[in-house]
């Protein structure tokens, strides 16, 4: 399948036209901060973006076209209708048919946009940056290029998951850098608000939280990766019960296969068929490890819902977090229904982006109120 230089051009072009709608909300806004308002467009474009990349590796549309950038060679599913009905034809609920090559393809032309937002927020930076004299601390163009070096490595990861037929590492390994470069905008977006001053218990309350949040921010990066392990190796109906698994509290289990990082979708390393053994360790695994995710974090919300200038985004934590679980345990209980598969998935979203924002806060509150280490 030759993708040439005409079907490049269309999808650029396709990718420009869908980035130009959020550039017009940004240029027509009544905001005169136009660069914040597109640092904060974009960040909800990417946790859409998360959002809809979710929707598509759960309706098995991950390969809808199997070749990468276009589809067939071509810039859209329209113009490899006929390619598409064969694929269809030869195995009518096979990865290839006309709407999973749809969904398949609005992911990479939406998945472009945010590339071109990032691309567009770089240039400003760097402009204002060198035009300031490099003076103005929240143009310092370091973190948007890094985001541009970011969407390049998701990029990247992306065809792999296509061309390597969606290993799970590989698609697991997307899913962790999609949501590392929300966490990264989730960052630049924090630094465009101004913090106001906070009473100074609260100020040391907020520099104690620091290590914590923190920690709650690696523990919440684990339990995702093994969702992510849980959803790529589709374990999700390993255990159809809560809170025990398969009749009792430690189901039989294999471990070994289970966790083998490189291996083929649906394969043990050596290339037998995965048991369902190694499904079930899976599964429970992401299921017990979620208990400690959810007390820690939530002791974490709690601690910053009574601090001042932590209070909103402590209660925003704790709901997301009843959310999640509630999300987690009937997806379960009603076979992974669709719907509650991607808000499940958009919950996890959701947290990392609450907690980045508590992360954010607790060392902006401390530096401000100038907290020394020893009293945090």
């Amino acid at each position: 399948m030759t993708f040439t230089a005409v079907s490049i051009t269309e999808m650029l072009l396709t990718a420009l036209t869908v980035a130009a709608v959020p550039l017009t909300v940004v240029w027509v806004s009544s905001d005169a901060d136009k660069y914040r308002k597109l640092i904060l467009v974009t960040l909800f474009l990417t946790f859409d973006l998360i959002m809809f990349g979710g929707f598509t590796r759960l309706t098995d549309s991950g390969l809808g076209c199997p070749d990468w950038p276009g589809c067939y060679g071509h810039a859209n599913p329209l113009q490899a209708q006929t390619e598409i009905q064969v694929a269809q034809n030869a195995m009518p609920t096979g990865p290839v048919t006309h709407s999973k090559a749809w969904i398949e393809m609005i992911h990479r032309y939406l998945a472009m946009a945010v590339g071109l937002l990032i691309v567009t927020t770089m240039f400003i930076a760097w402009r204002r940056w060198l035009q300031s004299g490099r003076s103005v601390e929240r143009f310092r163009p370091g973190w948007p290029t890094a985001l541009f070096g970011l969407v390049c490595l998701q990029g990247a990861f992306g065809a792999w998951t296509v061309t390597l037929k969606l290993q799970p590492v590989i698609v697991t390994t997307h899913l962790l850098l999609g949501l590392s470069l929300l966490a990264a905008l989730a960052w630049l977006a924090a630094r465009q608000q101004p913090i106001e001053p906070v009473a100074q218990p609260a100020a040391r309350t907020a520099a104690a939280l620091r290590g914590p949040a923190l920690a709650a921010l690696l523990l919440l990066t684990m339990q995702i990766a093994l969702g992510g392990w849980v959803s790529t190796n589709y374990a999700t109906l390993a255990c159809t019960e809560f809170p025990m698994c398969q009749g009792g509290w430690i189901p039989q289990m294999d471990f070994t296969n289970g966790y083998t990082l490189w291996r083929d979708l649906g394969k043990t390393a050596g290339g037998d068929y995965l048991s369902f053994a190694a499904l079930t360790a899976i599964h429970w695994t992401h299921r017990n490890f979620a208990l400690i995710v959810i007390a820690f974090t939530g002791w974490v919300g709690w601690r910053a819902s009574r601090t001042e200038g932590l209070h909103m985004l402590g209660q925003w934590l704790m709901g997301a977090l009843a959310l999640q679980f509630c999300t987690g345990v009937a997806t379960i209980f009603l076979h992974w229904p669709l719907l509650l598969a991607v808000m499940h998935n958009g919950g996890a979203a959701l947290l990392v982006l609450l907690l980045v924002m508590v992360n954010y806060r607790s060392r902006a509150l401390a530096a401000l109120n100038k907290v020394p280490a020893r009293q945090s």
